[in-house]
C-alpha cells in the first residue's frame, strides 16, 4: 500500500495503491510519488512513465485530510516538500501518460495536471473541492489550469467546487481521450508503448521546449525554438530517422521498446 513502481522495457508503471481509501494520498505517498518521478528523470533506461490508481473506484480522490492536516498544523510538513509529486520544479522532460478511472478530485486532479497525455474512463469524475473546505489547490493548479484549458472553464472548476464527468473534461481539453472502463489500461499501455518507440531525443526536446517557451514573448520563443530544433536535427536519432525514410524502412532508434501490451 502506498506508491508502487515497476520498470519494464523502458516503461515505468507508477501506481497509487490505496484502493480501500480511494487512493487518497498521504504525506508519505507524496514523498514516494515524488521519488518515483525523480527516478524516471534520472534513470536513462526509462523512456516513458504510466501513472494510474489501483482499482476502478478512483484514480485519486484527493489528499487524506484526516492524516495530512494534523501533521501540517503541527509543522511536520511543508507543502513545498510535495512539489516533486506534482511535477513542479523537477524538470521531467520524459512523457508521462495517465490513466484515470473513478474519482479524480483535489490532489488527484492536481497530480493529473502535471502529466502529458491523459486517458479517462467514461466513468471518471473530476473536481477541485478545495474552495468549499477553506483551502486552495496549490499543487500546481493555480498556475497550470488556466494555461491548459480556457480561462472561464478553469475558473468555474476552481471557484465552484463542482464535479464534471469525463465527457465534459474531454470537451474542455482537460483529458486527451475518453474510453470504456474495461479498456482503459489497455489503451493507456498502448499509448505508453507507442511513445517508448519514438525517438527519445525528439520527445524530450519537444516536451522541454513546450514547457519553456510558453511563458516567453513570441519573438523570443520563436528564436529559442530554432535552437531546440537544431539540437534535435543534429542528433543521431535524426540521422537514423532520415536514413530510414530514404531506405523505406522503420527507424531503429537506440533504445526503442519492443514490448507489446499484455493485460495483467
Amino acid at each position: 500500500m502506498g506508491v508502487l513502481m515497476t520498470v519494464e522495457d523502458g516503461i515505468a508503471e507508477i501506481v497509487l495503491d490505496r484502493p480501500e481509501k480511494l487512493n487518497t494520498i498521504t504525506p508519505d505517498m507524496y514523498r514516494e510519488l515524488g521519488d518515483a518521478f525523480i527516478r524516471v528523470r534520472e534513470d536513462p533506461s526509462i523512456r516513458v512513465a504510466l501513472l494510474h490508481g489501483t482499482g476502478s473506484r478512483a484514480f485519486c480522490a484527493g489528499g487524506d485530510l484526516r492524516e495530512s492536516l494534523p501533521r501540517l498544523v503541527d509543522g511536520e510538513y511543508d507543502i513545498s516538500e510535495w512539489d516533486a509529486a506534482h511535477l513542479k520544479d523537477i524538470e521531467l522532460f520524459k512523457p508521462v501518460v495517465a490513466a484515470v478511472d473513478g474519482w479524480c478530485l483535489g490532489a488527484g486532479l492536481e497530480i493529473l495536471l502535471g502529466t502529458d497525455i491523459r486517458i479517462a474512463a467514461r466513468t471518471a469524475i473530476f473536481g477541485l473541492p478545495e474552495a468549499g473546505k477553506g483551502l486552495v489547490p496549490a499543487g500546481g493548479t493555480l498556475a497550470r489550469l488556466t494555461r491548459q484549458i480556457p480561462y472561464a472553464k478553469a475558473m468555474d472548476l476552481l471557484l465552484s467546487s463542482r464535479r464534471i464527468d469525463a465527457a465534459e473534461a474531454y470537451s474542455m481539453g482537460l483529458v486527451s481521450a475518453v474510453v470504456e472502463p474495461e479498456v482503459l489500461l489497455k489503451v493507456a499501455w498502448e499509448k505508453a508503448i507507442a511513445l517508448s518507440r519514438q525517438s527519445q531525443q525528439s520527445l524530450q526536446v519537444i516536451k522541454e521546449s513546450v514547457m519553456r517557451l510558453g511563458d516567453m514573448p513570441l519573438s523570443v520563443a520563436l528564436h529559442a525554438e530554432a535552437a531546440y530544433g537544431q539540437k534535435a536535427f543534429l542528433s543521431p536519432d535524426a540521422h537514423e530517422g532520415l536514413m530510414a525514410f530514404r531506405d523505406g524502412r522503420s527507424p531503429n532508434f537506440s533504445s526503442r521498446a519492443q514490448k507489446s501490451y499484455q493485460r495483467q
